[in-house]
């Protein structure tokens, strides 16, 4: 028996240990990418949104929120709106934090320039003291020396 290799087994299937290839699976191109145009331009290509618009989920808030000011129930007015009770809260953390952060940079810079000013008239305050204490003492000297 030199050649193991080639030995038959007894069930008939050829050779020892070895299984039998597996069948290859046909690749399958994906045409979606094959199509697309400009895939090796520079412009950058936006994916699809896949939901509403900020304004469009601001519309939707405001009118669940209408329809809860009106007496209805947070769950029946979601329901009429078409979303889910997550969905409202998600969109509401959501916009309240979008909106919090553009209120909240003029109101920072009106703060540094209204402190800026402060520091400016407080600057030009002790600049006039110090000026005339400087006078004040220079006629001093001036008098002490005989100079006047």
């Amino acid at each position: 028996m030199p050649n193991e290799e080639n030995q038959i087994q007894p069930d008939g299937t050829g050779k020892a240990g070895v299984e039998p290839p597996a069948p290859k699976k046909a690749s399958r191109i994906k045409n979606a990418t094959a199509a697309k145009p400009g895939v090796g331009s520079s412009k950058p290509v936006k994916p699809k949104t896949r939901g509403l618009s900020d304004q469009e989920k601001l519309e939707r808030i405001g009118q669940i929120e209408a329809e809860v000011a009106g007496g209805a129930t947070l769950k029946d007015a979601v329901k009429s709106a078409g979303i889910s009770d997550q969905t409202y809260y998600q969109w509401k953390k959501a916009t309240a934090q979008h909106v919090g952060q553009i209120q909240a940079a003029p109101a920072s810079e009106d703060d540094e320039l209204a402190e800026f000013i402060q520091l400016e008239e407080e600057n030009r305050r002790l600049r006039k003291l110090l000026s005339e204490k400087l006078r004040a003492e220079n006629a001093a000297l001036r008098k002490r020396l005989g100079m006047s």
